[in-house]
């Protein structure tokens, strides 16, 4: 991919596509097939980079991995991790290190886990505190809070953990280690986040409770529990989907259908955003693949206006405050999205890429500490913009330029095919304009 990428205004588009395989779901499924005994087979993986970084891991840590077709893979479980032979490179995936930090403790083995410039700017503490409070121990290698970082695991104990802000992330992380942990684990959250862990480990086998605390919930399970291996179906990334989506609304003219997306209502908030911005979306074709809600969403060009998305729909669309600011861009009115701050602490400071980026456009916008208010109306394009690498403020800039009056130019796009590696075919394919 080359150093740079721009998108220029391009006429109506139309067309159906599918979207890459869900991310979350893809890293699960390596990691469970790697823990469980036996064959696991998955069809649908996301074969992007953070993905199959966590595919070489789990073949680091003794399984067999094999890939035998597109978006197929074979996993030969052993029924648990073995210490590996070299350093566990996550590259830039940060579910895929946390998650596999989780796994990898309840086990009797030393790893030591890196990742790429982006990975090591990125906190650790937020899993493995609650790690160490189980009893696996942590070495902290460079700086602390930071990857490189020895893991010794093995002897752990249940934990009773309280998160203070929602996070599938530390949640699955203590969820894996409690499989191999003496007594009771429960994970409380004040909110509820993602819930793919659980419905994926109930699937290899695993006994689950979760019981509604408010507006968040408590997840509890035994340790001892062996995973067997399974069949998983991933359907379409919700948060991949959202780019083709997004472009079909703010293009004039435009009809853009997403095939086979993920419906979890954990993972919808933004598509909930953009009909009380006034989108014309529509869902067909309702059906199950995976144990997940999929569906088929049509986009139509749409004259948003601005909206205050609730802070307690953060958790469910995180992820997605990039595209939708370059949609609230559009928009008339002012779009405020506060409660976000954990945008700081992802692949990049989002807040303030976004901010920077969207001024650069010609669009007024105001930042806070813990979030930030667009301003829409018309946009004039027409900058280069920084991504420090991070796929999803490239690829929102990128559909921001299909529909702004000059053309936008994203540096160092290269990241994006870490969770979207076809998304400039896939977009040019639809009629946009990026090159």
């Amino acid at each position: 991919m080359p150093s740079q990428l721009t998108a220029s205004r391009s006429s109506a588009l139309a067309g159906q596509v599918r979207a890459p395989g869900d991310k979350s779901m893809s890293h699960r499924s390596m990691i469970f097939g790697g823990m469980a005994v036996g064959v696991t087979t998955v069809e649908g993986l996301l074969e992007g980079d953070d993905v199959l970084a966590t595919a070489r891991a789990v073949e680091a840590f003794g399984a067999q991995v094999e890939r035998t077709g597109e978006g197929e893979w074979r996993i030969v479980g052993a029924g648990g991790f073995k210490t590996p032979l070299s350093v566990i490179d996550c590259g830039n995936a940060g579910t895929g290190v946390r998650l596999l930090m989780g796994a990898a403790a309840g086990y009797p083995l030393t790893a030591t886990f890196d990742g790429d410039a982006s990975l090591r700017k990125r906190p650790m503490k937020r899993v493995t505190g609650p790690l160490a409070e189980m009893g696996a121990r942590f070495d902290w290698l460079a700086a602390e809070d930071r990857v490189p970082v020895a893991l010794t695991g093995g002897a752990l104990t249940g934990i009773d953990y309280v998160q203070t802000v929602a996070s599938a992330q530390i949640k699955s992380a203590i969820l894996l280690a409690g499989l191999n942990a003496e007594g009771v684990t429960t994970v409380t959250e004040p909110e509820k986040s993602r819930d793919h862990t659980e419905r994926m480990l109930r699937a290899f086998g695993a006994e689950v409770t979760v019981e509604e605390q408010g507006e968040g919930w408590t997840i509890t399970l035994n340790g001892g529990q062996p995973l067997k291996a399974a069949h998983v179906a991933v359907p379409g990334d919700p948060s991949s989907a959202a780019f083709p989506l997004a472009a079909g609304l703010i293009v004039p003219g435009s009809e853009v259908t997403v095939e086979g997306v993920m419906l979890n209502t954990l993972r919808t908030g933004l598509f909930d955003t953009w009909i009380e911005m006034g989108a014309d979306l529509t869902i067909n074709n309702r059906r199950q693949a995976g144990g997940e809600d999929v569906g088929d969403i049509t986009a139509r060009y749409s004259r948003l206006k601005g909206v205050v998305v609730p802070e307690e729909r953060a958790a469910s669309m995180i992820d997605e405050y990039p595209i939708l600011a370059a949609t609230a861009a559009f928009a008339e009115g002012v779009t405020v999205m506060r409660g976000v701050g954990e945008m700081r602490v992802k692949e990049s400071d989002r807040i303030a890429l976004m901010v920077n980026g969207l001024r650069a456009c010609g669009v007024e916008v105001e930042e806070e500490p813990e979030g930030f208010l667009v301003t829409g109306g018309d946009v004039r394009g027409g900058a280069t913009v920084a991504t420090a690498h991070d796929h999803r403020i490239a690829m929102s800039h990128l559909v921001l330029g299909l529909a702004a009056e000059q053309p936008v130019s994203v540096l160092d796009p290269e990241m994006i095919a870490t969770s979207f590696p076809g998304f400039v075919q896939m977009m040019n394919g639809l009629g946009g304009r990026i090159g």
